[in-house]
C-alpha cells in the first residue's frame, strides 16, 4: 500500500494547496462529502457560524474510484455551480496529489485554490468573523489559543488520524502501537472531560469540532473496519454523554448521514473490505435519543 511506510506505519499525505482565499462573499465554493470526517469539519463549522448565504457548498457522494470524488448527487452527475462532473474537473492542470476534501473552489477561476483541511476552518473562524451569524460561538477564542493548538494536535495524532494508523497498519507491531496511543488517548480525553462540559471548558470550539467527527464515525466504522475494538463509543459513558450532546446540537448531527459514511468506509477501501459489503449494524438509534 502506497500510504504504509517501510516501518509499517501509515503515512498521511500533507502535501496541501495553500492558494489564497479571502472573505469574499459569493467568490467561493466549497466542496465537501458527508462520509469524509476532515470535510465534516468545514460543514459544521460553516453552520455553527451562519456562513451558508455567503459561501456555497457543493456535496459530492460518498463513494469514488482511485481518481476523484465525483458528484454523483446531483441532477445529471454535474455540480450545479462548477458544472463539473468530477471534483478531479477542478483541481490546477498538473496537479499530481489526491483529490481530496474539503476544497476550496474560486468561482472566478473554477479552480481549487486550497485543500489545507487543518486550517480552512480556522480561517473561517477568524477571517470570515464579518459575516458570522449574530450569537455565532467564537470557536477559537484567543486567550485559549495556545492550550487549544496543543490538545488539536494531541486529538488529530492519536485519534483523528490514529483510527487511519490502526485500519492501515502494514504489520503487527505498528497497528499494536497506533492502538496503545489511540486507546491512552482516549481514556486521557475521558479523564478530561469528566470534569468540564466541552474539551476546553463550558463553551464549544473548534477543538470539539474535530474530535466529534471522529467520535460519530467510532462505532459505525472504526470499531470494526479500523480495528479499534477495545470498546466502543456507548461503552464509555463520559465521551458518549459527550458526543451526543454535541450530536443533539444544531449544526453537528443534522449534519451527519451515517449512510454516507458506511458506505464510503465500506465500498470504497477495497484493500480492507475487499467484498464491498456494507454491514447493517450497529444500532445508531442511540445518537438521538
Amino acid at each position: 500500500m502506497a500510504y504504509v511506510s517501510e516501518s509499517g506505519e501509515f503515512r498521511r499525505d500533507t502535501r496541501y494547496l495553500h492558494g489564497d482565499w479571502g472573505p469574499e462573499p459569493g467568490r467561493y465554493r466549497l466542496i465537501v462529502s458527508r462520509a469524509c470526517p476532515w470535510a465534516s469539519r468545514a460543514i459544521i463549522v460553516r453552520e455553527l457560524l451562519g456562513l451558508q448565504d455567503v459561501l456555497s457548498m457543493g456535496v459530492c457522494g460518498p463513494v469514488h474510484d482511485e481518481d476523484s470524488w465525483t458528484f454523483d448527487l446531483d441532477p445529471g452527475g454535474v455540480d450545479p455551480v462548477l458544472g463539473v462532473p468530477r471534483l478531479k474537473d477542478a483541481y490546477p492542470d498538473g496537479y499530481d496529489r489526491g483529490i481530496t476534501v474539503p476544497a476550496i473552489v474560486d468561482l472566478t477561476t473554477g479552480e481549487v485554490v486550497n485543500n489545507d483541511y487543518p486550517s480552512l476552518t480556522l480561517r473561517l473562524s477568524t477571517e470570515w468573523q464579518r459575516y458570522h451569524r449574530e450569537g455565532a460561538p467564537d470557536l477559537y477564542p484567543e486567550p485559549l489559543r495556545e492550550e487549544m493548538d496543543e490538545v488539536m494536535q494531541l486529538v488529530f495524532h492519536d485519534v483523528n488520524n490514529g483510527v487511519y494508523r490502526c485500519g492501515f497498519a502494514g504489520d503487527q507491531d505498528a497497528y499494536e502501537k497506533a492502538y496503545a496511543q489511540l486507546w491512552d488517548r482516549l481514556d486521557w480525553l475521558e479523564d478530561r472531560l469528566s470534569s468540564r462540559r466541552f474539551l476546553m471548558g463550558d463553551a464549544i470550539t473548534e477543538a470539539d469540532v474535530r474530535l466529534f467527527t471522529t467520535l460519530v464515525r467510532f462505532d459505525a466504522v472504526y470499531h470494526s473496519h479500523f480495528k479499534c475494538n477495545r470498546q466502543k463509543l456507548t461503552e464509555m459513558p463520559v465521551l458518549w454523554r459527550y458526543a451526543r450532546e454535541l450530536f443533539q446540537t444544531p449544526g453537528f448531527g443534522d449534519t451527519v448521514d451515517f449512510d454516507h459514511i458506511k458506505r464510503h468506509y465500506y465500498v470504497v477501501q477495497k484493500d480492507l473490505n475487499p467484498t464491498g459489503i456494507v454491514p447493517l449494524g450497529p444500532d445508531l438509534s442511540g445518537w438521538s435519543a
